[in-house]
């Protein structure tokens, strides 16, 4: 068991990871400040591992909310469903969620507690690679609207996290290379050694070696919380973790929601950065074919969807990182460095979403 701390002063939290926490008594009393407890999860991962949570919280009043799986679900209307299920059975201020899923049941739990009598204690158990690596960490939760995805949503700091890599064998094979998108994503903006060892390592990482996943979940986590710890709001050097995002979003928005993970919408969109740093000068083509290379040897697409580029344009425009009606983009400037710039002329833009959405 390896425990990572986000240093967020009278706010810092702990991340733990290990295999098989599930099955460690009184991991989660530390980190109760209520008896209280809604489980939010959903109707795929309670069946696997709602049972084994529940022996961990014998002293508490536990209660479950089971939400329909998928990222069409992340919408306000669920969010009112938690709140339904929060004043149904009588829960104070002292009370806490926890939630046992994938990054949409952490982004809908967590915002519900953000927003619940204007703040309730939230823990998180994520089970899928992605969860794990990114969306767990760092506070950001939230839902999609009709216009763009997370655009309605709350910082709000979990007081723990436990990542339990032996979830991770029940998950399916396109969810756990989704998830390897957002580790490429690590090494691609923090950590050239990282993609080299994603290199050499991606079919033992494919198969589940549980020492590999281990080592990726706590080298993202390590890296996230420094810059979690350095820019919790996003007003600086945070907003390099969306480095494939911008163009992923839109994506996913474009596609519509649910025909492609978000992982592999972010893979498409790396890629996407990727050439498009290439377009202007900042990386070689070299470097362009190497993320192309990792990201096919890791499943993932490495091409967007065919739709309108000007739909797509609009989609990139309701993104968070506009300012001044101009959208800021996180390009490379070498393989384990980026930054985030608005400094690219724009036909630029247009030009390279017409060559990429229109094949």
């Amino acid at each position: 068991m390896i425990t990572l701390t986000v240093e967020l002063g009278v706010r810092s939290y702990p991340i733990v990871i290990g295999s098989d926490l599930l099955g460690s008594s009184g991991l989660f009393d530390p980190y109760l400040a209520g008896r209280d407890v809604l489980i939010v999860t959903n109707e795929i991962v309670a069946p696997l591992y709602l049972a084994p949570l529940q022996k961990l919280l014998p002293d508490c009043q536990v209660n479950t909310i089971a939400l329909p799986d998928g990222e069409l679900t992340k919408t306000l209307e669920t969010v009112n469903k938690v709140f339904d299920a929060l004043v149904a059975h009588g829960y104070g201020r002292d009370c806490v969620l926890l939630t046992l899923g994938g990054g949409v049941v952490g982004d809908i739990g967590g915002f519900a507690a953000a927003s619940y009598q204007r703040g309730v204690d939230y823990l998180q158990v994520p089970t899928t690679l992605l969860a794990q690596v990114d969306s767990s960490v760092g506070g950001k939760t939230g839902v999609n609207h009709p216009g763009g995805k997370n655009l309605i949503g709350a910082f709000h700091q979990p007081c723990c996290i436990v990542s339990d890599t032996s979830t991770l064998k029940t998950l399916a094979d396109r969810e756990l290379s989704a998830g390897l998108a957002e580790v490429v994503k690590y090494g691609l903006i923090a950590d050239a050694e990282l993609l080299t060892w994603l290199e050499s390592e991606a079919d033992a990482l494919l198969q589940r070696d549980p020492d590999h996943l281990n080592h990726i979940v706590r080298r993202c986590c390590e890296i996230k919380a420094a810059i979690v710890a350095a820019d919790e709001r996003e007003h600086g050097q945070r907003a390099l973790l969306n480095l494939g995002h911008t163009f992923g979003h839109a994506i996913e928005r474009c596609a519509g929601y649910g025909e492609w993970l978000h992982g592999e919408a972010v893979a498409a969109g790396i890629m996407m950065a990727a050439a498009f740093s290439e377009r202007l000068g900042r990386i070689e083509a070299l470097d362009t074919e190497r993320v192309r290379n990792l990201l096919s040897k890791l499943r993932l697409p490495v091409h967007p969807p065919k739709v309108d580029p000007y739909e797509f344009l609009a989609v990139m425009g309701l993104d968070k990182k506009v300012s001044d009606h101009t959208i800021h983009l996180v390009l490379l400037d070498a393989l384990g460095v980026a930054s985030v710039t608005a400094d690219y002329p724009s036909h630029e833009l247009v030009d390279f979403l017409s060559a990429q959405l229109i094949r």
